[in-house]
């Protein structure tokens, strides 16, 4: 919102949000704060803690400047900034359950969740339940007495599933239980999980707010009621980001919208032309029309980013192989949202519900900021090579 209470466009609130220069003598970047120790003016004010800033792991001025740009984004009540999209998750969830907890999660989850869930989490005794992504308002019958947190991720982990976070957050609550949402694939641009009464958005800003591909940071937000335990939970942990890390993810903020405008209009254009291409059996993104959850995602989103998958037609892993191997301009390796295009092969044989049925191997496609003509000649390389793998 501007001062007089009009609404702004996305873009002048990602240029403006989080810092006042006129608190930083007209500076319109805020300071980079390197700071442990934090001085107190008397015994008095020690004993009590009444200043803003108490010690470096609980806030800093330029910790403020992200995580209050980041609720502008989120109409949060209060954001956390944390060493990595995997931290995003793990405080979150180790501050809201407990031993004897029942958890339900999405199965197509992000792997690295799944992981920590099924290590670290069962160790702690908590009761860990995957869910078909498409359960919607059915999620109801999985509910237990004890089930404390629905994790939802949609859409989901290299298949792309949409889910209906409305109706899973109405069954949710009737039952007592707060829902998460790894919301790192839209981004609060285009989805706002706590508009649609998710209690707890989880973000790795390592993606499309760094969008350079030279940081790791996850911010995690809160809704009123979840948002006092959440930052009990992370000052307890002690999990915070260092400076200098968290001013590159506010700096790329800066930009997030017209980058991000950029993957989705690149991605759409190829994954429309991936569909005719000889050799691809199907495009997983939910923004085309021939998506299964298509309906759902256009009902409750307002845009798309620049990653997605695609189903080889046949040949298994040796034509996976070939077309990876043969691709000059996307780069092979993990993570997203940066400028540069990246494909990985996907694996799914963790999952235990949404395995899918499909006509080959899958690839996932990260769409960067490369002229699109120089994308689709070096996916064609790709496809090539796979048909005569």
């Amino acid at each position: 919102m501007a001062t007089d209470g009009s609404k702004i466009g996305i873009n002048t609130r990602l240029a403006h949000s989080g810092n006042n220069p006129r608190d930083y003598f007209g500076f319109v970047n805020p300071p980079v704060v390197h700071a442990s120790t934090v001085l107190y003016p008397d015994a008095a004010a020690m004993a009590s803690r009444s200043q803003k800033y108490t010690y470096g792991t609980r806030g800093t001025p330029t910790m403020d400047a992200l995580t209050l740009a980041v609720d502008a984004l989120e109409g949060s009540a209060g954001t956390i900034a944390v060493p990595s999209g995997l931290a995003a998750v793990t405080i979150p969830l180790l501050t809201f359950v407990s031993a004897g907890d029942h958890l339900l999660i999405v199965d197509s989850v992000y792997h690295p969740t799944r992981n920590f869930a099924d290590t670290m989490l069962k160790r702690l005794g908590v009761e860990i339940e995957y869910y078909d992504p498409r359960i919607g308002a059915g999620i109801a019958a999985l509910i237990k007495p004890n089930t404390t947190v629905v994790f939802t991720e949609s859409p989901g982990s290299n298949t792309y599933e949409v889910q209906d976070i409305p109706a899973i957050v109405e069954a949710a609550h009737a039952a007592g239980a707060i829902v998460m949402m790894d919301n790192t694939w839209a981004t609060p641009l285009y989805f706002k999980p706590l508009d649609h009464g998710v209690d707890i958005s989880i973000h790795a800003a390592t993606k499309y707010p760094a969008g350079h591909s030279d940081v790791l940071l996850g911010t995690v937000s809160a809704n009123e009621a979840c948002w006092k335990t959440l930052y009990e939970g992370f000052c307890t942990l002690g999990c915070c980001s260092g400076p200098d890390d968290v001013y590159q993810v506010l700096r790329g903020l800066r930009t997030m919208g017209v980058r991000l405008e950029h993957h989705q209009k690149s991605a759409l254009e190829i994954a429309h032309w991936l569909e005719q291409q000889p050799g691809v059996a199907e495009v997983l993104h939910p923004a085309l029309p021939s998506h299964p959850d298509h309906a759902l995602w256009k009902r409750d989103f307002c845009g798309s980013s620049g990653v997605f998958s695609i189903v080889l037609k046949g040949g298994g892993q040796k034509a996976q192989h070939a077309f990876l191997d043969a691709l000059t301009i996307f780069g092979l390796g993990y993570s997203w949202g940066g400028y540069e295009s990246l494909a990985v092969p996907v694996f799914l044989g963790d999952r235990t519900i949404a395995k899918g049925s499909y006509a080959g191997p899958l690839i996932r496609l990260q769409i960067g900021l490369e002229d699109v003509a120089d994308l689709k000649a070096d996916i064609q390389r790709g496809l090539k090579a796979a048909a005569e793998a």
